[in-house]
C-alpha cells in the first residue's frame, strides 16, 4: 500500500506541475515499476524504480531492470538490459543508460546496440539526440547492413534519412569487395554509399579509386567524378567521369579517357569509352588515338571509332573511318585498319596509302607485318594496283614504281629492299654521286627489285621481258615522264602525330582539356544526393 500511495503521489506532483506552464519541456512518465523507493542517503533527489521498468517520454518507451530518476532535473539513469524504443524504426540497447527529458537526450553505454529495420550498429556508447534525430558515436563501431559489414572509429547517423556518416576511417566488407574512405555517407534503406576525399574499392577482380564517387552496394553500380581509376591486372582506366557496372563487368569513361595497357606499355586515349572486361573489349571514340610501342618508337593510330579485343598475347585493334597513323619514319591513312597481336600483322583496309620517307605507297590492300620476337617492322606487302612514288631529290619530276603487287623487307624501322611484281614499269632519275642528272630509267619488266638507301634507290634490278631504256632529260618528252595512275598527294602527307587528327577534334579537345583543368582546379566538395537517393522509400512503398 505504500509503494502504491507513493507512486499516486509521485503522478500527482508531475500532473500539476506540467499544467502550470504550458511551454515547459514534457515531463518523463513512469509507467511501471515492480518496485519504487526514496534514499536520500544513497541516492539523494531521486526514486529508486527496480524490477520491469518503464517509462515514457515524448513517443519513446525506455525499459530497464532498474532505475534512478531526478524528477527536478527531469532525467532518468537505467540500469542491466536497457532499451530505448523510438516508433517502430529505431532500438537502443545497453548495459547502461542516460536520458535527460529537458534536452531529449539519451546516453547508452556498455554493449551498446542500435537497431533500425535496415541496419544494426553496434559499440561502446552511443548518444542519441531527439530534437535533432542524430546519433552519433566516438568509440569503434561495426555496422551491419544485409552483405555489408561497415567499421570505423566514430559515426553519426540521421534518423529521418537513414544516412550515416563517416568522417574517420571507415572500411565497408562486402564479401564481394571492401571500401575504404575517410569520409562516407552510407544510406542504410537503398545501400547507397557516396565517398569524398582519398578513397578505395579493392576486389578480386580491380582496384578502384576516387576523391568523389557513389557506389550502390545492391546493385553494384558506381559513378566516380575526381581522380578517378580503375585498375584491372592488364589495364589502368582514367577518366573525368567514370561508370562502373560489376555485376557486368563494364566500365565507362567521358573527358580526358586514358587506358594503359600496363603489359605492354600501349595506350588508347579519347573523351569517351565503354569496356566489358569478361569479353576483354574496348570501345573509345571522340579523339581516339592508340598509342603502341613499335621499334622502340610510338605509333599513333587515330579513327573516329577504336575497338580493342582479346586477352594479352592475342589483342586486336579495329580503327574505323578516316583512319590515320603516324610513326616517326612513317605515317599513312585509310578508311579501317585492322591489327592483331598474335599475327603481328596490321591490315590497312579501304584506300591506304603509306608515306615511308619520301616515298609514297598506295594499293587496293596493305599489309604491314611485323616481328614478335625483335617487335620490329619486318616487311611490307601491297597487293594489286601497286604505285610507289618520290619526288626526284633535285629536280621536279617523280619516281616512280608501278605493278600488281610489291613486297618489302625494313631495316631500322625503314623499307630498304622492295620487290615489284607483274607488269612491273619504272621511271626513275638516275643521278650520279655529285647529283648530277645521268638520265630517266624508263623500263617494263616481269618483275624488279629495289634496293633503298636513304630514301633513293641504290640498285634497281630488272628480271625477264626487259623493255625500255635510259633517256637522256631532252630525249624524253614531259607527258612521257608520268606513268598512268600517278596520283601525288604530298600534301596528305602526315608529319607530326597532331596531324592525325581533323580541325574539329582538336577544338573538342582543347575545350575538354581545358573544361577538366577548371573542375581539378576547383574546391572538391561532395557530391549531390541523388534523387533516386532521396525517393528510394517511395518508391518502394509504390511498388
Amino acid at each position: 500500500m505504500k509503494q502504491f500511495l507513493f507512486y499516486i503521489s509521485f503522478c500527482l506532483i508531475f500532473i500539476s506541475s506540467t499544467a502550470i506552464v504550458a511551454q515547459t519541456p514534457k515531463k518523463i512518465i513512469i509507467e511501471h515499476s515492480d518496485f519504487a523507493d526514496v534514499n536520500e542517503t544513497e541516492i539523494p533527489d531521486a526514486f529508486l524504480l527496480t524490477g520491469n521498468v518503464s517509462v515514457l517520454h515524448d513517443g519513446i518507451v525506455l525499459t530497464c531492470n532498474k532505475a534512478y530518476y531526478f524528477q527536478k532535473e527531469n532525467y532518468i539513469k537505467a540500469f542491466g538490459n536497457v532499451q530505448i524504443v523510438q516508433g517502430d524504426t529505431l532500438y537502443l540497447n545497453s548495459k547502461y543508460a542516460e536520458y535527460n527529458g529537458n534536452m531529449k537526450q539519451a546516453f547508452a553505454t556498455g554493449n551498446a546496440v542500435m537497431s533500425s529495420p535496415d541496419a544494426t550498429l553496434a559499440t561502446d556508447t552511443i548518444n542519441f539526440n531527439r530534437n535533432t534525430q542524430e546519433v552519433y558515436y566516438n568509440t569503434n563501431g561495426t555496422i551491419t547492413n544485409r552483405d555489408n559489414t561497415l567499421k570505423s572509429k566514430s559515426g553519426r547517423y540521421y534518423v529521418p534519412q537513414k544516412k550515416f556518416q563517416f568522417l574517420t576511417a571507415v572500411t565497408i566488407t562486402n564479401p564481394t569487395y571492401v571500401i575504404k574512405s575517410n569520409h562516407l555517407d552510407y544510406f542504410s534503406n537503398s545501400g547507397h554509399s557516396y565517398l569524398f576525399g582519398p578513397s578505395t574499392i579493392t576486389s578480386k577482380a580491380n582496384y578502384i579509386y576516387t576523391e568523389k564517387g557513389f557506389y550502390d552496394t545492391k546493385k553494384n553500380l558506381a559513378h566516380f567524378l575526381r581522380k578517378s581509376y580503375i585498375r584491372y591486372d592488364d589495364r589502368l582506366i582514367e577518366g573525368d567521369s567514370l561508370y562502373y557496372d560489376r555485376n557486368k563487368e563494364f566500365a565507362s569513361a567521358s573527358r580526358n579517357v586514358k587506358i594503359t595497357d600496363t603489359i605492354n606499355k600501349g595506350i588508347v586515349k579519347g573523351h569517351y569509352a565503354e569496356m566489358y572486361k569478361k569479353k576483354d573489349s574496348l570501345f573509345v571514340t571522340k579523339r581516339a588515338v592508340a598509342i603502341n610501342l613499335v621499334d622502340k618508337d610510338s605509333v599513333y593510330i587515330h579513327g573516329k571509332r577504336l575497338m580493342v579485343t582479346g586477352p594479352e598475347g592475342n589483342r586486336v585493334i579495329r580503327a574505323f573511318n578516316n583512319v590515320r597513323f603516324f610513326k616517326v619514319d612513317m605515317s599513312g591513312k585509310c578508311d579501317s585498319l585492322h591489327s592483331s597481336s598474335k599475327e603481328a600483322l596490321t591490315k590497312l583496309i579501304g584506300n591506304p596509302i603509306i608515306w615511308n620517307g619520301e616515298n609514297q605507297i598506295t594499293g587496293d590492300v596493305m599489309h604491314l607485318i611485323g616481328n614478335n620476337t625483335t617487335r620490329k617492322l619486318d616487311s611490307l606487302k601491297v597487293l594489286n594496283n601497286t604505285f610507289m612514288v618520290s619526288k626526284d631529290t633535285l629536280g621536279t619530276g617523280f619516281n616512280q614504281v608501278k605493278g600488281l603487287n610489291l613486297y618489302g623487307k625494313f631495316i631500322e624501322g625503314k623499307l630498304h629492299e622492295v620487290d615489284v611484281i607483274k607488269n612491273a614499269e619504272v621511271i626513275y632519275y638516275m643521278r650520279n654521286d655529285a647529283q648530277e642528272l645521268i638520265g630517266i630509267n624508263k623500263n617494263v619488266s616481269s618483275k624488279i627489285n629495289m634496293i633503298l638507301e636513304n630514301n633513293t634507290a641504290e640498285t634497281i634490278t630488272f628480271y625477264k621481258q626487259v623493255d625500255g631504256d635510259i633517256y637522256p632529260e631532252e630525249e624524253l618528252p614531259e607527258n612521257a615522264r608520268k606513268l598512268r595512275g600517278l596520283n601525288w598527294r604530298g600534301e596528305e602527307r602526315i608529319k607530326t602525330k597532331d596531324d592525325i587528327f581533323s580541325d574539329e577534334e582538336n577544338e573538342m579537345n582543347a575545350k575538354l582539356v581545358k573544361e577538366g583543368e577548371i573542375e581539378k582546379g576547383q574546391l572538391n566538395v561532395p557530391m549531390k544526393i541523388r534523387k533516386e537517393t532521396l525517393d528510394y522509400d517511395k518508391k518502394k512503398k509504390k511498388k
